[in-house]
C-alpha cells in the first residue's frame, strides 16, 4: 500500500514540471508574438497609424468668405450679405446605452430642432435616427435662431452631435428693384444670373480653413501644427445705377406696360452719352430677387398649368435682362442712324428742299411699300422726312447712300457685336450678309425693319450721335472695392471710337429737336427743357406674333445733352401701338422728374408754354386740416373752401382722418372724405377709370361719378394717368392726368 502511493507520488511530482513548462511555452509563444506585432505595428506600420490616428484626430473647418456687397452710385446697398449659421448633425453621437435612452434622447432632439426651425418633425426625426455620418438639418439660418438652439444645447448638457457652421446669406433690399440687372444667388452664394454672375470672381472672395486637433470628446488637443489660412473677403461693387433714377424709370415703365397691355412688357435705358454710364436699366415684368424661384405676378397666373419644363424655361424668361438680351426690330428709331450716315456723307444736307417725294407709297422690286400717311406727305427736306418718320423718304435716303456705305456706318456704331457692357447674357445684332441685300432688303434696313438689334446697341448709337459722334462702351459698374484693404479700383470710361463729326452730331440732334417740337415726337415734350427725339414702331414679319414694338428715344437737353432714355414696348394689345403716342408720353414723364432730381436748370419762361406744363384750368386751392374737429365743424370749413365733404360717422364725431391730405392742392368742387375712430376701418375702395383720350372736362366729370379728384398736367387729350386705369384705390384720391395735344398718326 505504501509503495504505490510513493509511486503515484512520484509520477504527480514528475508530470508538474512538464506541465508548466507547456504553460511557460504558450506564453513565450504569444509573447513572442506580441512583441512581432509590436514591432510590425511599430516599425513597419508606424508610419501608416500614425498619419491614419492624425486624420482621425484632425479637424478641419471651412471659412466662408463674405460675399461682397453692391451699391448703387449714390452708395446705397443693392445686395448685401448677412451672417447666418447652417446647423448639421451627426446621428452616431446621439446612441445611449439602451434602445430606449436612444430613441427618447433622438426624439428629444428631433422636437427641439423642429421646433426652433419651423421644421416637419418627421422628416426631422427621420434625420436624427439617420445611419449617415452627417445630415443638414437647416441652412443660411438667422443669428436669433441660432442663439435659441445654444442656449437649449447648454440646458440640456448636449455638447455633441450638433454642428452649427458660420455661413452667408445673400439679401436684396429693394426686392424688385434693378432685379432683371442685378442676377441672384444660389444656396452655395454662387452668382446665377446678371451682375451677380458676371462679377461672381470678384465679389465671391476665397474661401479660408482652419486645422485642428481633437479627441473623442471633441476637446482640443494642443498641436503646434494646426494651421490657420484666413478667407479673403469678396469685393464691393459700385454701379452706374442711381435708385433714384431707377425708381422713377420703373414706374414708369410698369404703368406703360400695364396701361397698354403689353403682352411681353417693355424695357428702359438711361444713359449719360457723355461717359456711357448707365443710370437706369429696368425689365418689365420684373421679380423679387429673395425669392427668385417663385413666379412674379404676372407668371403665377398660369404657372399650376405648366410641365416642370415649361415652369423652368418660364423662369429663365422671367429672370432676362432684355434691354441686354434680347434683341428686336428698332422701326423708325433707327432712321437716326442712316440720316447720320448721309449727312456725314454729305449726301444729302438737313434743310434742302425737295430732296424727297412721297406719294403713299414707295415701289420696290415687285411690292410697294406703304407710308404711315397714304396720302403722302409730297416733296421733303431730309428734317421734313425725320420728323415725318417718313418710309417711303428714307428709302430713298438709302438707295442714295447704299448697302456698302450703309454697312461701314452701321459697324462703326457697333451693331454687329456686343457692346461689352460688363454683365451677363448680352446678344448683338443680326443683320442680312452683305452680299445677300437686294433692293427689298436695302429698302426694309433703311426704316429700321428686317434685322435685329439689343435696345442697348440702339441708345449706345443715339447716345453717341448725342455726344459729338462718339461712341462710348457702355459702363455699369464704375468702382471696385477691397472689402479687407479699402483699396479702390476705378473702372475707366471707355470711348470706343468716333463714328461722325461733331457738326454731324450738331446737325442730327437739330432734326430730331424738330420732331419733338413739330413732328411725330410732340408728346415727348418737357416743360422747361429742349428735347430731341424720335419714334419708332415696328411691325411684326406677316404671320409673327411677336406684334408691334413701339418705342421712342429722347435726348435731353438737347442743346447740351446729359440724358438719353430709349423706351421700348413690345406687343401692345391697347387702343393704340403707334411709339408717338405711347411710348413718347412716357419718356416725356421720366424725363419731367429725373431732370430736375439731376439739378439740370430749367429754361421755362412766361412766354413759352409746353405741352405738358402744369395748366390751371380751375383755380387751385389747398386743402386744410380737419383732424380733431367735430364732423359738423369740418364739414362747414371745407365747403366755405369750397369743397364737396363727405362723411358717415356721428355730426359729433372727432374727425381723425381726412382723404386727400391737408396741404393737396385742388380744383373747386373737389371732393373730401372724412373719418372718425369708428369709421376709419370702413372706407370705400373704387376702381380707377380709363380716362385715355379722353378731355379734361371728360376726365374730371368721370372720376367725379367715383368720388375721385383729379390733377391735371398739360392741355389737350388724356395720353396717360397714375394710378394707372383698374387699380383699386380710396374714394376721395387724387388722380394726376397728363393731357397733351392731338398730333395726328404720323407719329410711328
Amino acid at each position: 500500500m505504501e509503495t504505490n502511493k510513493s509511486k503515484n507520488n512520484i509520477k504527480y511530482k514528475a508530470s508538474r514540471p512538464k506541465r508548466f513548462f507547456a504553460l511557460e511555452l504558450i506564453i513565450f509563444i504569444v509573447f513572442f508574438i506580441l512583441l512581432i506585432k509590436i514591432a510590425y505595428l511599430q516599425f513597419i506600420q508606424g508610419s501608416y497609424l500614425k498619419e491614419l490616428a492624425t486624420k482621425q484626430q484632425t479637424t478641419s473647418r471651412i471659412l466662408s468668405a463674405k460675399r461682397g456687397a453692391i451699391y448703387d452710385s449714390t452708395g446705397t446697398a443693392l445686395a448685401i450679405s448677412a451672417d447666418v449659421d447652417t446647423v448639421t448633425i451627426n446621428p452616431q453621437k446621439f446612441v445611449k446605452n439602451t434602445n430606449n435612452e436612444t430613441k427618447e434622447l433622438q426624439e428629444k432632439i428631433a422636437t427641439k430642432l423642429s421646433e426652433i426651425f419651423e421644421l416637419d418633425y418627421q422628416e426631422t426625426l427621420t434625420k436624427v435616427c439617420s445611419n449617415n455620418s452627417v445630415e443638414t438639418i437647416v441652412q443660411k439660418v438667422e443669428k436669433d435662431k441660432i442663439s435659441e438652439l445654444q442656449k437649449w444645447m447648454e440646458e440640456n448638457k448636449i455638447s455633441a452631435g450638433i454642428n452649427i457652421d458660420e455661413d452667408t446669406k445673400r439679401y436684396y433690399p429693394y426686392s424688385n428693384l434693378a432685379s432683371n440687372l442685378i442676377g441672384f444667388c444660389g444656396n452655395d452664394n454662387q452668382g446665377l444670373t446678371g451682375l451677380e454672375y458676371h462679377w461672381d470672381t470678384t465679389l465671391a472672395g476665397t474661401a479660408g480653413k482652419i486645422t485642428t486637433t481633437q479627441d473623442a470628446s471633441q476637446d482640443l488637443i494642443s498641436n503646434q501644427d494646426a494651421q490657420y489660412y484666413a478667407a479673403e473677403n469678396g469685393s464691393n461693387l459700385t454701379l452706374t445705377i442711381d435708385i433714384n433714377i431707377q425708381t422713377i424709370a420703373e414706374k414708369y415703365l410698369e404703368q406703360a406696360c400695364a396701361t397698354n397691355k403689353c403682352v411681353d412688357g417693355g424695357n428702359i435705358i438711361i444713359m449719360d452719352p457723355n461717359t456711357g454710364d448707365i443710370l437706369a436699366m429696368a425689365t418689365y415684368p420684373d421679380y423679387n430677387l429673395n425669392l427668385p424661384f417663385e413666379p412674379n405676378e404676372s407668371l403665377s397666373e398660369s404657372w399650376d398649368s405648366l410641365s416642370p419644363s415649361a415652369q423652368s424655361e418660364a423662369l429663365q424668361k422671367m429672370w432676362r435682362n432684355t434691354a441686354v438680351s434680347n434683341t428686336y426690330e428698332p422701326g423708325s428709331v433707327f432712321k437716326v442712324v442712316v440720316a447720320s450716315a448721309a449727312l456725314e456723307e454729305n449726301i444729302v444736307d438737313t434743310d434742302t428742299s425737295a430732296v424727297f417725294r412721297c406719294s403713299g407709297f414707295q415701289e420696290i422690286a415687285d411690292r410697294k411699300i406703304g407710308c404711315a400717311n397714304t396720302a403722302g406727305h409730297g416733296y421733303q427736306s431730309l428734317r421734313q422726312a425725320l420728323q415725318n418718320s417718313c418710309n417711303p423718304a428714307f428709302i430713298q435716303l438709302g438707295q442714295k447712300i447704299g448697302v456698302d456705305t450703309l454697312y461701314k456706318y452701321f459697324e462703326a456704331f457697333g451693331f454687329f457685336k456686343k457692346t461689352s457692357i460688363a454683365t451677363s447674357g448680352e446678344a448683338f445684332g443680326i443683320f442680312h450678309n452683305k452680299s445677300s441685300v437686294g433692293p427689298v432688303e436695302l429698302a426694309t434696313i433703311s426704316f429700321g425693319q428686317r434685322f435685329t438689334i439689343t435696345p442697348l446697341q440702339m441708345i449706345s448709337a443715339v447716345s453717341a450721335i448725342a455726344n459729338d459722334g462718339y461712341l462710348m462702351q457702355p459702363r455699369i459698374v464704375k468702382e471696385v472695392t477691397n472689402a479687407d484693404t479699402g483699396a479702390i479700383t476705378t473702372v475707366e470710361t471707355k470711348k470706343v471710337r468716333q463714328v461722325i463729326s461733331a457738326e454731324t452730331s450738331k446737325k442730327m440732334l437739330s432734326m430730331m429737336e424738330s420732331v419733338v417740337t413739330d413732328g411725330g415726337g410732340k408728346y415727348g415734350q418737357v416743360a422747361g427743357y429742349s428735347v430731341a427725339g424720335k419714334t419708332g414702331t415696328s411691325e411684326a414679319i406677316e404671320g409673327s406674333t411677336a406684334g408691334y414694338v413701339p418705342s421712342f428715344v429722347a435726348v435731353a437737353p438737347s442743346d447740351d445733352p446729359q440724358l438719353v432714355v430709349l423706351l421700348t414696348l413690345y406687343n401692345p394689345q391697347g387702343k393704340d401701338h403707334f411709339g408717338g403716342h405711347i411710348a413718347a408720353p412716357v419718356v416725356s414723364q421720366v424725363l419731367s422728374e429725373v431732370l430736375p432730381y439731376l439739378g439740370i436748370p430749367s429754361k421755362n419762361s412766361s412766354t413759352d408754354t409746353p405741352v405738358n406744363q402744369t395748366i390751371s384750368k380751375e383755380k387751385k386751392i389747398t386743402l386744410h386740416g380737419v383732424t380733431n374737429k367735430t364732423a359738423s365743424e369740418a364739414k362747414k370749413l371745407l365747403e366755405e373752401q369750397g369743397f364737396k365733404c363727405s362723411f358717415s360717422c356721428e355730426q359729433d364725431a372727432i374727425i381723425t382722418e381726412q382723404i386727400p391730405k391737408q396741404g393737396t392742392p385742388l380744383v373747386e368742387g373737389s371732393i373730401i372724405k372724412l373719418y372718425s375712430s369708428e369709421t376709419s376701418s370702413d372706407k370705400t375702395k373704387t376702381t380707377v377709370p380709363d380716362l385715355k383720350g379722353l378731355s379734361y372736362t371728360a376726365a374730371k366729370n368721370t372720376l367725379s361719378s367715383k368720388n375721385l379728384n383729379i390733377n391735371v398736367v398739360g392741355s389737350g387729350k388724356v395720353v396717360s394717368q397714375d394710378p394707372i386705369a383698374g387699380t383699386e384705390t380710396t374714394e376721395g384720391s387724387v388722380i394726376t392726368v397728363t393731357l397733351q395735344e392731338d398730333i395726328g398718326s404720323s407719329s410711328h
